[in-house]
């Protein structure tokens, strides 16, 4: 008889503790063993403390919408919403719930819940390019009871996707709704998949992670490379560096910053 895949986990668990002794078994399953295994490439990307920058003054739809492709296409993410992928036959109000977003827009309105009341109204109608905030203080690594979502020692709020149990008390926790769940396989509703990020599996939870795999090959993350300089990601330590110069230079604002998680993602306006 068949076992699912939180019972596979709790067995495998418990042979691997009292196969290789608790202290053997808890390095095993220390979170980012599955990233320290892959060593960053000659040329890597590294920075104390990265953050990203969005330019609103430069932001428009076709660019808004050139980040999110960039972003689905090398992360595999699934479109359920794609009329033309022959693959998809969902319902739209279905594809709707099963919807799997890294990067997304949302109006001003539901982006920012809190009254900004020195902003322009021109502002106050835009469209705006959500995505992990990569906290300082984040909710959903501190409820995550696998350790799948883990900060690193450069601030970036990761996965390791096979640890992923489901719970989805992350998705709890994140007071961005900057995570997803795969109701679905999603393999199927992937056109092309792209060779240099794995796939996921239904039942597990996916976001941004600042193309983490990028950086180790000494590369900017996609939407900001597609963004033609909107998208400015680089080290907030680095004084030199473009994020910190136009922080200095321009008013920028942040997303709920009254919670206290310290999101490191910042809006010109």
């Amino acid at each position: 008889m068949g076992i699912d895949r939180r019972e596979f986990i709790r067995i495998s668990g418990l042979a691997a503790l009292l196969g290789l002794g608790g202290k053997g078994a808890f390095e095993l399953l220390r979170p980012g063993q599955v990233e320290a295994a892959l060593k960053p490439e000659a040329g890597a990307l590294s920075g104390k403390r990265w953050a990203m920058v969005v330019n609103m003054q430069k932001m428009d739809e076709a660019t808004a919408q050139k980040c999110i492709n960039a972003c689905n296409r090398v992360h595999n993410v699934p479109d359920f919403k794609n009329p033309n992928d022959p693959k998809n036959k969902l319902d739209p109000e279905i594809a709707n719930r099963y919807e799997v977003k890294w990067i997304w827009t949302e109006h001003y309105h539901n982006a920012f819940v809190e009254d900004q009341t020195n902003l322009p109204d021109k502002v106050k109608q835009m469209a705006f390019l959500l995505l992990c905030n990569h906290c300082d203080n984040p909710p959903c690594v501190r409820v995550c009871p696998t350790k799948a979502t883990f900060r690193r020692d450069d601030g970036i709020v990761n996965m390791d996707m096979h640890r992923c149990i489901g719970c989805r008390f992350c998705m709890a926790g994140c007071p961005f709704g900057a995570r997803s769940f795969n109701w679905r396989d999603p393999r199927p509703y992937i056109k092309d998949t792209y060779p240099g990020y794995p796939t996921r599996e239904i039942g597990v939870v996916e976001k941004c992670t600042f193309c983490a795999e990028r950086l180790a090959q000494g590369l900017a993350p996609a939407c900001a490379e597609a963004s033609g300089g909107t998208l400015i990601f680089g080290d907030l330590n680095d004084e030199k560096s473009q994020v910190r110069r136009m922080l200095q230079k321009y008013f920028s604002i942040r997303r709920k910053v009254h919670l206290g998680t310290n999101p490191q993602v910042y809006y010109i306006v």
